[in-house]
């Protein structure tokens, strides 16, 4: 009798330890920075509420807003001029062992600067995308993890009144390769390297309305450093990305070099 129950109870802990492991492969995810155009250097700082949706962590939905700033094309003071306003709304859902999808919706509101000097505010471009995503991720032993992901997007572009610009709307395709390494500490310690590729195709209303050649357009690598606040709900993560444009100004001097910090609210499941 006693066998048993010590076999059931060791089955029970195996179970309980999966459905950990497999809740927080997910949980931890930093706001990655979006492109911010030509300059030499960047900030994107973030806040952003997570919640799971079940009681095991399959479901949760992450919502965040964010600004951008960056420096001038030939400065580097990174907080110099607003770049980007974000309002971010994303659901995932776990659905299989190390596999995940999401889809979100998101508003970005970007100013635009001439590109001369002295770089003169010409106006404001508003932007409505959707997008969804599939996951997988690897276990490469006991600390590390790969995760490989597709994403793609359909980005609706306005002026301020809701007129059309000359970028009607494109569809953009992303694939991701990210490795995360967990530290043996108590606070949910890691560290994560990332790699990034962008392809789009672009519907244009001017000068004629016809679509750019779908084809390779930046590369975006990252570096960040993630952990849990000790006795609270909040989790901080702070990273450092390069996006690599193509046929950029910026591509001759190693890329847009962008400091990010965010900073997520985690909230449970609380039962109906």
């Amino acid at each position: 009798m006693k066998n048993v129950l010590w076999e059931r109870s060791l089955r029970l802990k195996k179970i309980a330890g999966a459905l950990l492991l497999f809740g927080s492969l997910f949980l931890q995810a930093q706001i990655s920075p979006p492109g911010l155009g030509e300059a030499n250097t960047a900030f994107w700082g973030a806040f952003g509420v997570r919640r799971r949706m079940d009681s095991l962590g399959k479901k949760q939905t992450l919502s965040y807003v964010a600004i951008g700033r960056k420096s001038e094309p030939d400065r580097n003071n990174l907080v110099s001029r607003q770049a980007i306003l974000v309002l971010n709304h994303e659901v995932y859902h776990s659905f299989a062992p190390h596999q995940q999808y999401s889809y979100a919706f998101s508003y970005r509101r970007q100013p635009q600067y001439d590109e001369v000097s002295p770089y003169e505010k010409e106006g404001i471009e508003q932007e409505f995308r959707i997008y969804g995503r599939y996951a997988y991720t690897f276990n490469l032993g006991e600390r590390w993890k790969l995760k490989n992901t597709v994403r793609q997007e359909f980005r609706k572009f306005f002026d301020p009144d809701f007129h059309n610009v000359e970028e009607d709307f494109q569809l953009r395709t992303r694939l991701k390769s990210q490795i995360t390494y967990s530290l043996p500490s108590e606070n949910s310690q890691k560290l994560m390297l990332s790699v990034e590729g962008l392809f789009s195709v672009s519907h244009l209303n001017e000068p004629d309305k016809e679509w750019t050649p779908f084809g390779y357009r930046e590369m975006r690598i990252a570096a960040y450093y993630m952990f849990d606040i000790p006795n609270s709900p909040f989790t901080v993560d702070i990273g450092y990305m390069d996006d690599l444009i193509r046929d950029s100004h910026s591509i001759h001097k190693g890329g847009v070099h962008y400091l990010a910090a965010d900073l997520i609210w985690n909230l449970p499941y609380k039962k109906k």
